[in-house]
């Protein structure tokens, strides 16, 4: 498995309204697939990580968004 490319996006905790960094990271496996990697980087019991896999064109979209469109695989 080889890392394309991560990023931290800063946010506010809805919760404590701390200010914190999610980490999102691309990898691509050795079947050629994409997978991408997303933690909300709250160091908590509350810490959420979600792994989705991706084909290629969803790979493009998420590694050209914008900066007003960081983060929509969250949702």
């Amino acid at each position: 498995m080889q890392m394309i490319y991560s990023r931290n996006i800063p946010f506010i905790d809805a919760q404590s309204l701390a200010p914190c960094q999610a980490r999102e990271a691309l990898f691509k496996d050795a079947n050629n697939g994409f997978i991408l990697y997303l933690s909300d980087g709250v160091n908590s019991s509350n810490m959420e990580e979600r792994i989705i896999r991706l084909e290629t064109r969803e790979a493009l979209i998420w590694l050209n968004e914008t900066s007003d469109n960081v983060g929509a695989f969250w949702s």
